[in-house]
């Protein structure tokens, strides 16, 4: 018997519309097949909808007719079944849709390009791909060996440069990667590389194309032109040993014989995917993982608290460098009587020798001109009282207030020089860079920032003042790093915000030429001398275990629930049937509502996902009393969040 039976997911956001319909395959229409693309009707207002299908049958379990597919918008099967089960269980973990991952899995379709790569056929593959030598700077063969047969690993990265021998310099991470995806398609299979920006995707693909497998490369960066993304989508279709990079989404990639998944970095929040369900990549990693079989590989100057919290359970495979490389961390700060000094002596004196030699690089926390509140007396950043957050003025006159807590601080005394005046002063990039113009007269100034895109910059004497996270390259690395700010960064009222220092100060390091001073001025305590001694995976055990014993995150796992007071409870109360180990709140949000979080084990996830996706559906198919003269409305929404870090910040 013919299939006539379609089983379509339909393309839309409403809970109650994720799960599998049946629709009849019209005897005039051929070309249905899983993966396909096409439009269905809709009960509802003779509506028409986008949909996959995922599968076809030749009877259904429905016992009344079926409606007929509508049209048939691509024979092209672009839903692979190795997506669709990624999808599905990406967003059962989360309690959120199957098509709100598919949505970022599979790109909207570009008739133009489609049709010249249908009419082109299946694109030629390479037949051998050499492997490279081993990786250098690890013990043996570990890694190589490790990834070919499918293990699991958190891996410190090598804090240098290397230069390409076609010319450039990149950072060794960047060649770490490409050398597992070399050998992964030297051995006929497929890798994957999720990186968080366009500075670390321009690194990596420079050193798969050093590593000679540039052919290789299918590119999928959210900044691409559609046109550009959709063809590189298309191409992964065809199978063959190819080596997919972007962003987080490129983990959604269509690879039937995945034989590596690679995550740079990952603690950095461009991770996180900012739309529902919410899913960090590293989790659909994990998923991934689990349902291929591939090797997966966590790599990372400052391994992230989650990261040590799956080595903890023996679920990864910690790998150091052999011989352990650090970089020459030199920790300033100047007595207290002259603790107003935003650049300690020490690091002045380290600056002034290195940029004789070399570029400078100067990391400082905000861009442009950041007013930032100080004493008036010695210039010290003032704190508040309460939380110690940040203090601000709105405007000439106003009392300064707190930026975390809203408080006023209408008497407030330097902890310092017990002044009690304020002043507003500027240290972003901007004014940052103009300071050390003056006080180095005649030296180079380059500002990188988000206003100021600066990827590289020559090995010749300047100072580089950049926000974190926007540092360039320098050729053969900086003659000095000095990192500023660092007392302002740890000011912020946030549960990584230590994590987050540490990477940030450990990827900058990383920018150094060998034996270059590393300076971390005004910085002291666990946190710095733990950089200083390079032994970032040591805070990040010491961090998980701190936040164990208060039931944090990546201890526990939360949901944060918000929504009308009604619809909240109602929620919580489907889950205390559940072993969660406490609820927190509710408490009042901004727009109307309440939150709730709920911290639960690990094993009790998939429980508590599916009583609170029922909740959420059930919500959403409630009905308010109709008011005369109007239609009825939907109830309020309800939004599920798992594991959402912002709920400690």
């Amino acid at each position: 018997m013919t299939a006539r039976v379609a089983r379509v997911v339909i393309d839309s956001p409403l809970p109650q519309l994720d799960h599998l319909f049946d629709y009849g395959i019209p005897e005039d229409m051929v070309g249905v097949a899983p993966g396909v693309r096409v439009r269905v009707p809709l009960r509802s207002a003779g509506r028409i909808a986008d949909a996959f299908v995922v599968e076809v049958a030749e009877e259904s379990e429905h016992e009344g007719n079926l409606s007929p597919i509508e049209a048939l918008v691509s024979e092209v099967p672009v839903l692979t079944p190795e997506v669709w089960a990624l999808a599905r269980a990406v967003a059962d973990r989360a309690a959120g849709s199957a098509s709100d991952v598919l949505r970022l899995a599979v790109p909207k379709r570009q008739v133009r390009v489609e049709k010249a790569f249908v009419a082109a056929g299946s694109p030629s593959i390479r037949g051998e791909v050499p492997e490279v030598e081993s990786l250098a700077g690890y013990a043996g063969s570990v890694l190589d060996d490790g990834v070919a047969s499918g293990g699991r690993f958190a891996v410190d990265a090598i804090p240098a440069l290397v230069r390409l021998v076609a010319g450039g310099t990149v950072g060794t991470w960047a060649t770490t990667a490409a050398r597992l995806a070399a050998n992964t398609s030297a051995r006929g299979k497929q890798s994957i590389i999720a990186v968080p920006d366009h500075r670390d995707l321009d690194q990596v693909e420079a050193a798969l194309i050093g590593s000679g497998v540039g052919d290789l490369v299918l590119r999928v960066d959210a900044a691409q032109p559609s046109a550009d993304r959709y063809r590189a989508f298309l191409a992964s279709l065809g199978g063959g040993p190819h080596i997919v990079i972007g962003n987080r989404s490129a983990l959604l990639a269509p690879a039937s014989d995945l034989g590596l998944l690679l995550i740079w970095d990952d603690g950095d929040p461009l991770h996180r995917e900012p739309l529902a369900p919410y899913v960090h990549a590293r989790d659909v990693a994990l998923v991934r993982q689990s349902q291929s079989g591939a090797a997966l590989v966590l790599l990372s100057h400052a391994r992230s608290v989650d990261a040590e919290r799956l080595v903890e359970i023996d679920w990864l495979t910690p790998v150091t460098p052999s011989p352990v490389i650090r970089p020459r961390v030199v920790l300033a700060e100047d007595p207290p009587g002259e603790a107003s000094a935003r650049i300690p002596a020490t690091a002045w004196k380290l600056a002034r020798e290195a940029l004789a030699t070399g570029p400078v690089l100067v990391q400082v926390a905000r861009p442009g001109y950041a007013p930032v509140v100080a004493c008036g007396s010695c210039g010290t950043a003032a704190t508040c009282a309460r939380c110690h957050g940040p203090l601000g003025i709105a405007r000439r006159g106003a009392q300064p207030q707190c930026g975390v807590c809203g408080a006023v601080a209408a008497s407030w005394t330097c902890d310092v020089c017990s002044g009690t005046k304020l002043r507003l002063v500027s240290r972003g990039s901007g004014r940052t860079a103009e300071e050390l113009g003056r006080a180095f007269p005649g030296a180079r100034v380059v500002v990188a920032d988000g206003e100021h895109r600066v990827l590289t910059v020559p090995g010749s004497p300047a100072l580089v003042v950049a926000t974190r996270g926007a540092e360039p390259l320098a050729d053969g690395g900086y003659a000095a790093v000095l990192l500023l700010d660092g007392e302002r960064m740890l000011a912020r009222e946030s549960l990584t915000i230590a994590e987050d220092a540490m990477r940030w100060w450990s990827n900058a390091a990383a920018l150094a030429a060998p034996r270059a001073p590393v300076v971390l001025a005004g910085v002291s305590g666990a946190l710095a001398q733990a950089f200083a001694a390079g032994n970032q995976s040591l805070f990040a055990s010491r961090e998980l275990a701190d936040r164990r014993a208060l039931g944090f995150p990546p201890a526990v796992r939360t949901a944060t629930i918000t929504g009308p007071v009604d619809a909240v409870e109602s929620a919580v109360d489907a889950v205390s049937g559940v072993a969660v180990r406490d609820v927190l709140g509710p408490i009042p949000v901004d727009g109307g509502g309440v939150r709730s979080v709920v911290r639960f084990d690990y094993r009790a996830g998939p429980d508590i996902a599916r009583e609170l996706r029922s909740t959420l559906i059930r919500n959403a198919t409630t009905r308010r009393r109709p008011i005369a003269g109007r239609p009825q409305r939907a109830a309020p929404s309800l939004r599920l969040h798992f594991d959402d870090p912002e709920v400690w910040t």
